[in-house]
């Protein structure tokens, strides 16, 4: 267990089997309010990007989008993934090491055609990594691959930090983590489909690694103002390219203990600055009522 956050394995029963479902993980993740065919180039630069960092077979699976049944990333299957995001106006992929266990390394991605959608929708990929990826290569690696992500994708928000990761399509999944979440205000929750249609260009909460772009940065009154606002002495600014920051909060991504007084002052002095912009409408999940899921989203806030 590190000193940063938790070591958390749920298993779940398959047959005879017991296969892990629940672990934490490192996610990234991405909205781009642009529609598939505008970003796909870009989304593939990114898997290419996170597939040299983690090796190029680590991926060894992938979900047929319109079946749910599960193939083999071979050269044919590498083919298919490849036509499905340059043929098709929208699509969703679901990349990871193992067709059965949460072995940590994912990619989702959820391109969709925003005008088929009412309201805010965007486009969403993420890339998950194993906590023992970032044990053994170093939180500073974990950031240099954020950036080389964040330099090819045209974001309007992102972030990367811990998480409860658990696969989104298995009926209640998040029931065994409500206790956890609220003890552990570090760690995200992600919901692969239920920002996408609505998140537009707000931001999804706070994280170790929070990368803003427009409209928002501007409406902070740039990089400039966010350093105005921001004092916690852990927490830095710094300018990329396009219009667009990165706010690191801490040398590590940390989940914090609220049993042991450890409430993540500089995610709490960000949120405060981020209020206005912050994503609130989560659906709610598996084990958690209304009233709770309005208590974690603002966890940072009241």
């Amino acid at each position: 267990m590190s000193k940063h956050y938790p070591r958390i394995r749920i298993d779940r029963s398959v047959g005879e089997k017991q296969l892990l479902c629940i672990r934490e993980s490192v996610s990234i993740t991405f909205y781009m309010k642009r529609s598939h065919q505008e970003v796909v180039q870009h989304v593939m630069r990114a898997m290419d990007a996170y597939r040299r960092a983690v090796g190029l077979q680590t991926l060894g699976w992938y979900a047929d989008p319109y079946s749910g049944d599960w193939d083999e990333l071979d050269d044919k299957g590498w083919a298919y993934i490849r036509r499905e995001m340059l043929e098709e106006p929208a699509t969703y992929l679901w990349l990871q090491k193992s067709a059965s266990e949460n072995l940590g390394y994912e990619i989702l991605y959820d391109g969709l055609l925003l005008e088929v959608y009412q309201g805010a929708p965007a486009s969403q990929v993420s890339f998950y990594l194993p906590t023992e990826y970032l044990e053994e290569h170093g939180p500073g690696r974990v950031k240099e691959l954020a950036l080389e992500l964040a330099a090819v994708l045209p974001f309007n928000s992102g972030h990367a930090g811990l998480c409860f990761h658990f696969p989104d399509t298995i009926l209640g999944a998040t029931r065994p983590i409500r206790d956890l979440a609220f003890l552990h205000p570090g760690m995200d929750i992600p919901g692969a489909r239920s920002s996408a249609s609505a998140i537009g260009t707000r931001v999804d909460g706070v994280h170790w690694l929070n990368f803003l772009g427009p409209p928002v940065l501007g409406e902070l009154g740039g990089a400039a103002g966010l350093r105005e606002r921001l004092h916690s002495p852990d927490t830095t600014v710094q300018e990329l390219d396009g219009e667009q920051v990165l706010v690191t909060l801490g040398k590590w991504p940390e989940a914090g203990d609220t049993e042991q007084g450890h409430t993540l002052p500089a995610y709490r002095e960000l949120a405060r600055v981020l209020e206005p912009w912050l994503y609130m409408n989560r659906c709610i999940l598996d084990g958690f009522s209304e009233e709770d899921m309005r208590r974690w989203q603002r966890r940072f806030l009241d």
